[in-house]
């Protein structure tokens, strides 16, 4: 048997319960996975694949075991009025903490403040929070109203993440009395939890969200209630697997905890489109009167084959990001790319047996009258008429819809930035201080900001210095670790230089390895730098790295490298930057390669390359615009009514992330419309008829498909994650702007002006294999003349 798109259509068809077993074990053994397996895989950290700065470091380090892979805590007890930590109650508090976290079993913590906590002493001056102070085991606010104790796990951070439960019921057992004295964490485990919880939330508001739009899109576009439900199915499906294939892949290598969400937008988005081709094309070969079986293998032949090259087109885009060597791009898009797979894969043989155990109980629960057809358009139709009045006038649409597009980029270029003179986009992570206000750890935060700013308790800066007779270590008599000259004036002076930068705490004492050959010595990131991913402790660790080490090293031949995981966000960042544009050139190449082969033209390619990049640019723009810091006032306002936090800086990973979606998902339905239009041309040679004809037999089925889009990412932005708002923000979208702007105006004005020219191929490249995307000979030769069906408001 010849393995084809039809050919797998008409398998699954005729053997439908054989087919529906095979994907039911698949589902089961994908919710035995998930339950299981998928806590475990997800990681809110991300490591290299290369060896930058940071990793250098680490390695260094841990070869001459100077450091370990600590993961600490730091409590902080909070009274509400000033003087609080005197008050016996308070003090009471602090003690039944620290008791509850000594009784934890097994033992979850290695190193605790071992005295129990005592009112201060109020005769004894505040300290001065113009310089830095080494922090005791209990720290005191200036103004009395809180103190903190930072405690060391035992184990490693996937030991704590299971231990972490028992310390957060403590908390919330403490606090319970809710009399103005609350306890607050802020450390790794803490924030992970916080960040892993909202995410969970906001991923079941957004599929709910999601579901119900395309729930109503599809009845709207099928006028019947089984034939609308169907793709939802479909689309949930193809989520349940892919989730449990990851937590299977998970044991191997981590996946970022946003790949749950990111499945769910991608699952929802293709699955639910596919299948609403494929049931769109299978009842229209029913309405021309073909036997069931044969309608199922026609649509394989067609829509089958159409959702097969799509979906590939959507995996080439994505797979670029596997190019960029950090766990995290190499996560998301492992993630995006399996749902993809399923969904097409589940489209192919699923769903045609589906189709083929419903049959015309498929159009079942009919409302809104007549039954509609969205995949072919009437002459004289909407969208008829739409493109022949663009076409009549192509010069004055080109010129409006593509400044319009321009004009929506702006930002991404020009925008100033909130903190600097800069201009444009400026990315950064979202750490703690973009958590919506009612999480604990984001409190927690601000008051160690405000009441400790040199506490420096969250996160260091490892300053790894390597050179023969660095220094002498410590001895097993206790004595400490000495550096030698001219080593241990370099630190000197650096300790001095920094001594005024409210963003460094007080340094450790040097460590030195048994070699002599390596020294460790570690700056707390204190201040507004707390937060380890912030804008502030990317920055403090730029100043190091450019500034202060390169001043207070001069001349001592000493190789200096920073580490710590802050340092490893700045890597990060200078990847993503240096890889982004090596990327978009490497997905946009392959694109015009692949196209020119299905299209058998080098104008169309070419073209339908720079629509998508006006679409993307467009999201772009849009994103800086209403996300981040610096623009107009009114930017703000709709921002806020809108629900989004604006923020210093754009997600790093984004840019990139999304040109690699969006590129995918627009030349998806760009290679849907070009294929009808190829297909008239080829017949009638006549450009102009061949536009509008491509315009109405696809304008019903891919606006209803955009709009499912555009509502299920939609859905996800409105999370209370600031990442995943601007995710699911730009892809709405650059989606919504595809299918209006794009589409309906950009494409038949650009095809007008161009006239035969669109399918210019040089004579060398006759050569190129003739590629029929959505199978039309088959169809042609094997379909009943019929007359086209009404025309679609869809």
């Amino acid at each position: 048997m010849k393995l084809n798109p039809e050919s797998i259509a008409r398998a699954s068809s005729r053997h439908p319960g054989r087919t529906l077993g095979i994907w039911l074990l698949i589902l089961v053994g994908g919710i035995a996975s998930a339950s299981t397996l998928l806590a475990p895989a997800l990681t809110t950290g991300f490591n290299f694949t290369n060896n930058p700065e940071a990793k250098q470091a680490k390695t260094i380090l841990d070869q001459k075991k100077l450091t370990t892979d600590a993961v600490t805590e730091t409590f902080v007890v909070a009274g509400a009025q000033p003087a609080a930590a005197s008050d016996p109650a308070f003090v009471k508090r602090v003690n039944d903490l620290l008791a509850g976290l000594h009784a934890l079993e097994p033992a979850v913590f290695k190193t605790l403040p071992a005295s129990a906590y005592s009112a201060p002493d109020p005769s004894t001056p505040a300290p001065s929070t113009s310089a830095p102070a080494a922090i005791p085991a209990f720290s005191v606010s200036t103004n009395g109203t809180a103190v903190q104790f930072t405690a060391t796990y035992a184990g490693s951070i996937d030991q704590v993440t299971k231990d972490f439960p028992q310390v957060a019921a403590l908390r919330t057992k403490l606090n319970a009395a809710k009399d103005g004295i609350t306890v607050y964490m802020l450390g790794q485990a803490s924030s992970n939890a916080d960040f892993k919880t909202i995410s969970e939330e906001d991923l079941r508001f957004g599929e709910g969200i999601g579901i119900l739009a395309a729930i109503i899109v599809l009845i709207i576009v099928f006028s019947a209630v089984v034939a609308g439900v169907t793709p939802i199915i479909m689309g949930i499906f193809a989520i349940v697997v892919t989730v449990g294939v990851v937590g299977l892949f998970g044991q191997i290598w981590s996946f970022s905890f946003f790949t749950p969400n990111l499945i769910s937008m991608m699952g929802l988005a293709v699955g639910i489109d596919y299948s609403l081709f494929i049931v769109s094309r299978y009842r229209e070969e029913r309405q021309r009167g073909r036997e069931k079986l044969e309608a199922i293998a026609a649509s394989g032949a067609t829509a089958n084959r159409a959702v097969f090259f799509s979906g590939m087109t959507v995996v080439l885009a994505l797979a670029g990001m596997l190019l960029v060597p950090t766990t995290i791009f190499r996560s998301l898009a492992g993630g995006a790319i399996i749902v993809v797979l399923v969904s097409v894969a589940a489209s192919m043989t699923l769903l045609p047996a589906i189709l083929s155990l419903l049959g015309d109980k498929i159009n079942a629960g009919r409302i809104l009258g007549k039954n509609r057809n969205t995949e072919h358009g009437r002459p004289g139709g909407f969208w008829d008429r739409a493109t022949r009045t663009v076409m009549g006038r192509p010069v004055v649409f080109l010129i409006l819809a593509g400044t319009f597009m321009v004009a929506l980029s702006m930002p991404y270029w020009f925008q100033g930035h909130p903190n600097d003179s800069g201009m444009g986009i400026k990315t950064g992570l979202s750490g703690i201080a973009t958590l919506p206000d009612s999480a604990q750890s984001k409190q927690a935060f601000n008051i160690i900001v405000k009441d400790f700013p040199a506490s420096g308790s969250q996160a260091s800066a490892r300053i790894a210095i390597e050179a023969p007779g660095v220094g002498t270590p410590a001895t097993s008599s206790g004595t400490a670790a000495r550096l030698l000259p001219p080593f241990d004036t370099a630190v000197a002076s650096l300790e001095s230089s920094i001594s005024t930068d409210p963003n460094f705490g007080v340094p450790t004492d040097p460590k030195v390895s048994k070699d002599g050959s390596v020294a460790l010595v570690e700056i707390p990131l204190a201040g507004a730098a707390t937060d380890p991913q912030s804008e502030t402790a990317v920055n403090t660790i730029a100043d190091l790295r450019s500034n202060y080490i390169p001043k207070a090293f001069d001349g001592t031949g000493a190789n200096v490298l920073v580490g710590g995981d802050t340092a490893f966000v700045k890597d990060f960042f200078d990847i993503s930057a240096n890889y982004t544009p090596l990327i978009i050139l490497v997905v946009l190449m392959l694109s015009f390669i692949l196209l020119t082969v299905v299209f058998r033209s080098l104008v169309v390619p070419a073209k339908a390359i720079v629509m998508n990049l006006l679409s993307v640019g467009a999201a772009y723009g849009l994103i800086v615009l209403i996300f981040q810091k610096g623009g107009p006032g009114w930017a703000a306002t709709i921002a806020h009514w809108l629900g989004f936090q604006q923020v210093d800086a754009i997600e790093a990973w984004l840019p990139l992330f999304l040109f690699s979606i969006l590129f995918g998902l627009s030349m998806d339905y760009h290679v849907f419309l070009l294929t009808r239009i190829r297909e008239e041309y080829d017949k009638t040679h006549d450009n102009a008829e061949a536009v509008a004809y491509g315009l109405r037999t696809t304008g019903g089925i891919i606006t209803g498909a955009a709009v499912i889009m555009v509502a299920v990412f939609a859905g996800f932005a409105s999370g209370r994650l600031t990442s995943l708002q601007e995710m699911g923000f730009g892809l709405a979208v650059a989606v919504f702007m595809d299918a209006t702007i794009v589409r309906s105006i950009l494409v038949p004005s650009t095809m007008r002006l161009l006239g035969d020219r669109n399918w210019y191929l040089p004579k060398w490249l006759e050569w190129l294999p003739k590629i029929d995307v959505e199978g039309h000979d088959r169809a042609a030769t094997a379909a009943s003349p019929a007359q086209e069906p009404a025309d679609s408001p869809a």
